[in-house]
């Protein structure tokens, strides 16, 4: 699709506003690619393995369970150089840039990441999952006039292959403009409907897929390791992850000590993944209480 690797044609705009994903192929060099990887293993002990007991990814399906829960690994933007540099470059890649300006507008930021996602032989798949259904104003999907507005988009390097069957990023197409609930068998992909597509992506391919769109992971299953880098991006507009400076008192002072815990539930900082921390107001018409929390 299309005939430069830092310029986003009309045919790839066409493939995600159909799809929900792009694949841009051999967007990095294998010097690139090893690079990275060299970076990986000086940090190998730092890299932590989800429990399939306590926090399985898996959601209790059929489908998806395996023997380990999957490797992860953050914190590459801060390393120390040289072994930062690799993912540094990848934040504000010409790969990158192009495209987001096309698909999120001009301005997009880094909402969160990057995030090593590691498997080996065995590992557990990821239950489908996405925001379009129920709506979710932190990552909506609009296209209107030739203009895509997609709030919340991942990029995923590929460090190593994933070949056909063998597991790793799924998807069901389309899924991002859908309006009905997502059926409990997809989702679990016990029963995919035969919607659900994992693509086939070479060590150095970059994919970009919206984040309102079904998505999840397949158990994996290839012979070597799977090694994905995801850097997750927001609209200038939208914030999904919270700040640095998310509570009251981090935003505005120790003034805020002072203030009731209805009124400290205005003054936090935007996000959607906040953990349980945000304070949720409701009112009976007489009086503001804190109803919970998200």
């Amino acid at each position: 699709m299309g005939n430069s690797k830092h310029t986003m044609s009309e045919e790839e705009k066409y493939f995600f506003d159909l799809t929900g994903y792009l694949i841009v192929r051999g967007a990095l060099e294998a010097g690139e690619v090893d690079a990275c990887n060299r970076a990986i293993d000086r940090f190998a002990d730092k890299i932590a393995v989800r429990s399939v007991e306590k926090g399985s990814l898996a959601g209790g399906s059929s489908a998806l369970e395996g023997q380990s829960g999957r490797r992860e690994l953050t914190g590459m933007l801060g390393w120390p150089p040289p072994y930062r540099e690799p993912f540094r470059k990848l934040l504000v890649h010409p790969v990158v840039v192009s495209r987001l300006n096309a698909l999120s507008g001009k301005g997009f930021r880094l909402d969160h990441g990057p995030l090593l996602i590691g498997a080996e032989s065995g590992t557990e798949g990821h239950q489908l999952h996405g925001a379009g259904e129920p709506f979710s104003p932190a990552v909506w999907y609009h296209q209107q006039n030739g203009r895509i507005d997609c709030r919340g988009i991942t990029v995923a390097w590929q460090l190593a292959d994933v070949n056909a069957g063998d597991g790793g990023f799924a998807i069901v197409p389309g899924s991002h403009k859908a309006c009905e609930p997502t059926p409990r068998g997809v989702k679990s992909v016990e029963d995919s409907m035969g919607l659900v597509v994992q693509p086939a992506m070479k060590a150095g391919d970059v994919l970009f897929f919206a984040e309102t769109a079904t998505h999840g992971t397949f158990p994996w299953k290839g012979k070597g390791e799977r090694r994905s880098v995801l850097y997750k991006y927001a609209s200038r507009a939208a914030a999904r992850a919270v700040g640095r400076f998310f509570t009251p008192r981090q935003r505005h002072g120790e003034w805020t000590d002072d203030l009731t815990p209805e009124q400290q539930a205005v003054l936090y900082g935007p996000g959607v993944h906040s953990s349980g921390v945000l304070p949720i107001l409701a009112s009976d018409g007489k009086k503001t209480r804190v109803a919970g929390h998200r």
